[in-house]
């Protein structure tokens, strides 16, 4: 089945155009790795996704459904507010930077969104917070605040509180970017324990080493297009375009 399938998508600002007609399909269980110079589109694809971003023209489709948009007769519609939200509470996302309240708890953060969006008991939220903590190696920091958190203790939390809504797709946009590179290893990690626990995941990422072992598909993106994608092997260390072989001859 297809979790995500992006057809024949574009997306303009102000006249620029940075996406180009992407077509491209994530199926269910899959991680598919976005791979490209920055200001090739990949971020922009990724908000797209769960319509932090709009589309200016174009279908994505998760599960099979549209997101921020409704069919009506022949044409499309932004949905209600209300609507979007709902999706969206159903796609985890991680940024670069954490996004974590400063003001509470690691405990705290990941319990918050269960709490307050899916009405969870507070009794069972916590234990279920508790758990995912443990789960990405912080069971020892659910009373710290971020502040007392190295980056990648925080990037855990935010993985974490992005797992509490039971999400059915994750999405990752260059989620080591911000960390030195001694903690980029502890989140990456995690990352390819939910791969083996067969999560849906979109990565945007310049960790060529984890595409390569964790991707099931990779994607290089450049200029707005989806230039090639397939096998991670393949594209990484046999690439067939002279773009995609001139990018990754400066990263590898």
């Amino acid at each position: 089945m297809s979790e995500v399938q992006f057809l024949n998508v574009h997306k303009d600002f102000s006249g620029m155009e940075v996406l180009k007609g992407i077509n491209f399909t994530v199926e269910a269980g899959q991680v598919a790795c976005l791979i490209g110079p920055s200001g090739s589109g990949k971020s922009t694809l990724l908000r797209c996704v769960n319509h932090l971003e709009t589309t200016s023209s174009g279908t994505i489709l998760v599960g099979g459904r549209m997101i921020g948009y409704e069919v009506h007769g022949d044409r499309l519609i932004e949905a209600h507010q209300k609507d979007i939200n709902k999706r969206r509470s159903r796609i985890g996302m991680v940024f670069q930077s954490f996004n974590l309240f400063g003001h509470m708890t690691a405990l705290e953060n990941v319990m918050m969104g269960p709490v307050k969006l899916l009405k969870v008991p507070k009794a069972q939220a916590e234990a279920e917070a508790r758990e995912l903590l443990a789960k990405v190696g912080l069971a020892d920091r659910t009373g710290h605040y971020p502040a007392q958190l190295s980056g990648g203790q925080q990037q855990r939390v935010a993985i974490a509180r992005a797992l509490s809504m039971k999400p059915e797709l994750m999405l990752f946009d260059e989620p080591t970017s911000a960390l030195d590179p001694e903690l980029v290893g502890e989140v990456l990690d995690v990352m390819k324990a939910l791969a083996r626990d067969g999560m849906t995941m979109i990565v945007v990422t310049h960790e060529m080493g984890f595409a390569r072992e964790v991707a099931d598909v990779v994607a290089f993106m450049d200029g707005g297009v989806i230039v090639e994608a397939g096998d991670p092997n393949e594209i990484i260390t046999r690439p067939q375009h002279e773009r995609t072989k001139a990018f990754l001859s400066k990263v590898l």
